[in-house]
C-alpha cells in the first residue's frame, strides 16, 4: 500500500507538471493543485444515462464520457448511505459505523445496534475526503444530499467541509422540502418560500455559488465539490416542460425498451455479445389494460425527466468552469450510488392522481421500470448481483487525460479507490490519526496511473462487499455472489465475469473449490470489517 501511494503522488506531480508547461499562462490555475468535483446520483439504473445506453436525453454526461473516460466495471456498495460512507472516507461501510443504514431524522437512534460496526452514523475511526483535502489546501464545499447521520457532530460542517447546502437525511420533496427532510444551509433549518423551488437546480446554483464564494476569498487555492443529486430518487418529481417531452415514449413497455438498450450497448461496447439478456422480472406489458398503461408510461416519463433534469444542470456547471477557465484543471467524476430502486411494488407506489403534481412521497415507478433501468444486469439496489452494485462512472480531466478513441476502461474498481486516487492527486496526507483518534487504514487504490493506462489492472487482488446479509468478492475474473435468506445465509453462487458478467450461468456447482476459497477470503474479510450475520441484525432491529 505505501509503495503504491508514493508511485500515485508521483504520478500526481509529474501529471501536474506536465500542465503547467503545456498550458499557456493564465492567472491562478498554473499555480493551483487541481479543483476536484465528485458528483453522484441517487437509485439511476446502469443503462440510463446515453452513454451507457440509455435512450434519455443526456447530452452533457455524454460528453464528459466522451471527452474523458468512461469505466464499465465500477462497483458502489449497492445502498444508499452505505455508498456514501464508503465514498467519504475510503473505508467499508462497515468501519465507519454505518454496516446497514444510518439513523433516521424522526428515529434518532433507529439503525443504532449498539455494535460499533452498525451503529447508524458516522464514527470517529473515519475521515472523509473533505478532512484530508482542506489540510492540502482545499476549498471544501457540498451541496445536495448528505445522509451520512443526522446526529450534529456528523453534519458535514462538522465533517470538514466549509459550505454546506442541502439535505440531512435521505429522500425528500423535490419541489416542497419540509422538516424533519427539509433543507439546511451551513448548520441551520431553512424555509423554502420559493414556488419555482426544485432541488436539483437549487443544488447547482449553490454549487455555482459557492464556488464563486471561494474564488472571491482565495482565487489561488484548488477546491473540492461533492454535489450529491437526490435525483432521480423517489418521489417521482420533475418539472413539467421535462416530463412532457418523454410522455408517450415509453408506451411501448418495459420488454420492449430492455431489448432496445440491450441492442445499443452491445453496439456501443460496453457489454460483450455473448453475455445474455437477463430474464425479464416483470409481468407482460401486454396483460396491462390502457390506463394502466398511460400511468406507467407517465411514471417512466417522470423518472426520465429527472434524469435529463439532472444532466442540464450538469452541464450548467460545466459551462460555468468553462467560462472560469477551470476546466482543463477541473477533475469532474460522476457515479451513482446503486443500481435501480425496485421499491416498493412491481408497478410502483404512491397513487396515480399524484403523478405530475407536487405532492407525494413514496411515489416511485417499481420494479418493472427498474428491471429495465438495470439492462442487462439482474437485481437491484439492496442487491449485490450486478443490477445492484454496477454504476456508470465518468472521469473527465483535459489537464490530467489524454484522449483516445478508446476511452472505455474495463479494469474493475470500487468506492474506496475514490479517497485515494483524491488524496493522491491532491497530495494529501490520509492521516492514521484525526482529532486524537485512531483513523482505519485506507483500504483503496488510486486510480491515477489508470487514467492514461486503461489496460492495467487496479486490483489484483481480491475486492468484498456485504449489506443486508447480501455478499460477494470479486477476484479477477470470477465473482462469489449471495443473496441472504433465513433458512441459507450462505447459499453462493459463482460466474465468470468475462464470459457472463449477467450472472446467469452458475459455475458454483462445478467449481467447488473455487467458491470454498474465495468464501474464506470472504469470512475473513468480514470477520475484520465486524461485519455480523444478518439474522442477529434482524433480531436487534425487532427489538427496537
Amino acid at each position: 500500500m505505501k509503495k503504491n501511494k508514493i508511485s500515485s503522488r508521483f504520478l500526481a506531480v509529474l501529471l501536474l507538471c506536465s500542465f503547467a508547461c503545456s498550458k499557456s499562462p493564465q492567472k491562478g490555475i498554473q499555480q493551483k493543485k487541481p479543483n476536484i468535483i465528485l458528483i453522484m446520483s441517487d437509485d439511476m439504473g446502469y443503462s440510463d444515462l446515453g452513454c451507457y445506453g440509455g435512450e434519455i436525453n443526456t447530452p452533457n454526461l455524454d460528453k464528459l464520457a466522451k471527452n474523458g473516460l468512461q469505466f464499465t466495471q465500477f462497483y458502489n456498495s449497492a445502498r444508499c448511505c452505505p455508498t456514501r460512507a464508503s465514498l467519504m472516507t475510503g473505508l467499508h461501510p462497515h468501519q465507519t459505523g454505518i454496516g446497514h443504514m444510518t439513523n433516521p431524522p424522526d428515529h434518532p437512534k433507529g439503525h443504532n445496534y449498539g455494535i460499533p460496526s452498525y451503529e447508524g452514523s458516522l464514527n470517529k475511526q473515519c475521515v472523509t475526503i473533505a478532512q484530508v483535502l482542506k489540510p492540502a489546501g482545499y476549498h471544501t464545499l457540498m451541496t445536495g444530499k448528505w445522509h451520512l447521520g443526522t446526529d450534529f457532530e456528523d453534519w458535514p460542517l462538522q465533517r470538514g467541509f466549509d459550505k454546506f447546502y442541502g439535505f440531512i437525511p435521505g429522500a425528500g420533496n423535490f419541489f416542497k422540502p419540509t422538516p424533519p427532510r427539509g433543507i439546511t444551509y451551513m448548520n441551520e433549518s431553512i424555509s423554502i418560500t420559493d414556488p419555482d423551488f426544485y432541488t436539483t437546480d437549487a443544488f447547482t446554483d449553490k454549487a455555482i455559488q459557492f464556488i464563486d464564494e471561494a474564488q472571491a476569498e482565495d482565487e489561488d487555492k484548488p477546491f473540492f465539490l461533492y454535489l450529491a443529486y437526490n435525483a432521480p430518487h423517489w418521489p417521482l418529481q420533475a418539472p413539467a416542460e421535462d416530463v412532457e417531452k418523454y410522455r408517450g415514449k415509453y408506451m411501448q413497455g418495459w420488454g420492449k425498451l430492455r431489448e432496445e438498450r440491450y441492442a445499443r450497448m452491445k453496439a456501443m461496447g460496453l457489454i460483450d455479445p455473448e453475455w445474455e439478456l437477463t430474464a425479464q422480472d416483470a409481468r407482460s406489458w401486454k396483460s396491462l389494460d390502457p390506463a394502466k398503461k398511460d400511468e406507467m408510461d407517465h411514471r417512466m416519463a417522470i423518472y426520465a425527466a429527472m434524469v435529463d433534469r439532472m444532466d442540464q444542470n450538469i452541464g450548467r456547471l460545466v459551462d460555468y468552469l468553462e467560462k472560469r477557465g477551470e476546466l482543463d484543471n477541473t477533475m469532474i467524476v460522476f457515479l451513482n450510488d446503486n443500481g435501480a430502486c425496485a421499491e416498493v411494488d412491481e408497478l410502483g407506489s404512491g397513487p396515480a392522481s399524484q403523478l405530475g403534481t407536487k405532492e407525494g412521497y413514496l411515489l416511485s415507478y417499481g420494479r418493472a421500470w427498474a428491471n429495465a433501468s438495470n439492462t442487462p444486469y439482474r437485481e437491484y439496489k439492496h442487491w449485490l448481483h450486478e443490477g445492484g452494485m454496477a454504476t456508470p462512472f465518468i472521469v473527465h480531466w483535459p489537464a490530467g487525460i489524454a484522449r483516445s478513441e478508446n476511452n472505455k476502461v474495463r479494469q474493475y474498481a470500487y468506492l474506496p479507490d475514490i479517497m485515494a486516487t483524491f488524496s493522491a492527486l491532491a497530495g494529501a496526507e490520509y492521516p492514521q490519526a484525526f482529532q486524537g483518534n485512531a483513523v482505519a487504514p485506507l483500504q483503496g487504490k488510486s486510480l491515477l496511473s489508470t487514467l492514461n493506462e486503461t489496460t492495467k489492472p487496479v486490483h489484483e487482488e481480491a475486492i468484498f462487499f456485504e449489506h443486508e446479509g447480501k455478499k460477494a468478492v470479486r477476484e479477477g475474473k470470477y465473482k462469489l455472489v449471495s443473496k441472504w435468506n433465513k433458512n441459507r445465509e450462505y447459499n453462493w453462487e459463482l460466474y465468470d465475469m468475462e464470459v457472463d458478467r449477467t450472472e446467469t450461468n452458475d459455475l458454483a456447482k462445478s467449481m467447488p473449490e473455487k467458491v470454498d476459497r474465495l468464501s474464506k477470503l470472504w469470512l475473513a474479510w468480514a470477520d475484520e470489517m465486524g461485519v455480523k450475520p444478518w439474522s442477529e441484525i434482524l433480531e436487534l432491529r425487532n427489538k427496537k
